[in-house]
């Protein structure tokens, strides 16, 4: 056999089925590679057919559910690279609209609060406007021998033998009240040396403020106990200064020293006077609570209520505050009903 194998023939034949063969083993693993391209086309038209599936039911482009996936070089093929971003816990639009609700919620409580205040003010007026319809109800009674005139009436020259008519207990009008005269200069006409001494110990304040210094001079002498010196001076303070700041402080200083030197009524002429020209004014509440005082003086009960009640009403934190003690021991010398 050998030698045959030998011939030219023989060995081309040889060497073409060696050929073959490494032909063979050099060309099995091309359908392995096609099938391997093919899979990998088909798993990631998949991927892509499962994105689309997500943003279908899972809507929004923020990134929370897929990535997105169109951008500058969006490519189905290639690889993902950027990652998902974390759902941030708070943006701006989260903090306005808790703001928006917090402003919403002050709103109504202000709401309310006004709503309430309107309603205690519609009270007050109600309220009110019954007081002044009781004041002006005249009184057809004579009053007896010996009693004073109802109060804010002039003081009677002599004795009436006629009815008269109240003129509005708390709140007539300012103009209609006459104005208040000074007291006797009696006791001033022939003062006693010890007394002009006494007086003229008191020095008088000499500042910038003239319109000061006359008051101050006043309180002064009314803070000593001399009453009719007190008066003359914070006449002279009101007269002169009558839009100086401390004017309702002199007209209802003025009113005391009256009250306090037992002319009540005079000294209701300047404590009505003093609450009717600025309800808002420093003194208004005191001379209201006084103007109850100078009626209980007088012994006129029911006009002394109606003050009362009025000022516990018009400044409640005053009548509750600074002057508590003697809103209540006036109320205690009345039976209000």
């Amino acid at each position: 056999m050998t030698p045959l194998l030998r011939t030219p023939a023989l060995r081309l034949a040889g060497a073409m089925l060696i050929a073959a063969g490494t032909a063979t083993v050099v060309t099995a693993p091309a359908p392995a590679f096609a099938q391997d391209s093919t899979a990998d086309a088909r798993i990631r038209k998949i991927e892509a057919e499962v994105r689309a599936l997500q943003r279908k039911v899972f809507p929004g482009g923020d990134g929370r559910f897929f990535e997105p996936q169109i951008g500058p070089n969006s490519d189905p093929a290639a690889p993902s690279t950027t990652s998902s971003p974390t759902a941030p816990s708070s943006t701006a639009v989260t903090d306005i609209l808790v703001r928006l609700d917090t402003l919403e919620m002050q709103l109504r409580g202000l709401t309310a609060r006004s709503e309430e205040q309107a309603n205690a003010l519609s009270q007050m007026e109600l309220r009110l406007a019954a007081l002044e319809t009781a004041a002006n109800m005249p009184i057809t009674t004579t009053p007896p021998s010996g009693s004073s005139l109802p109060a804010f009436q002039p003081a009677p020259t002599s004795t009436p033998t006629t009815a008269v008519t109240t003129v509005p207990i708390v709140r007539p009008p300012v103009q209609t009240a006459p104005a208040p005269t000074p007291a006797p200069a009696a006791s001033l006409a022939t003062p006693s040396a010890s007394r002009l001494a006494a007086v003229q110990a008191i020095t008088k304040p000499q500042t910038a403020d003239a319109g000061d210094d006359e008051y101050s001079y006043g309180f002064r002498l009314w803070s000593a106990g001399f009453f009719p010196e007190a008066r003359q001076q914070l006449t002279k303070f009101v007269e002169q200064y009558p839009n100086h700041p401390r004017i309702s402080f002199g007209r209802n200083l003025l009113g005391r020293a009256f009250l306090d030197d037992n002319l009540p009524d005079e000294a209701a002429r300047w404590f009505l006077r003093n609450y009717q020209a600025n309800k808002a004014g420093d003194r208004a509440p005191d001379s209201l609570l006084y103007l109850g005082k100078a009626m209980i003086a007088k012994n006129d009960t029911r006009k002394a209520c109606i003050a009362l009640a009025e000022f516990g009403e018009t400044y409640p934190l005053v009548a509750t505050g600074r002057l508590a003690d003697e809103y209540r021991n006036s109320l205690a010398k009345v039976k209000c009903s």
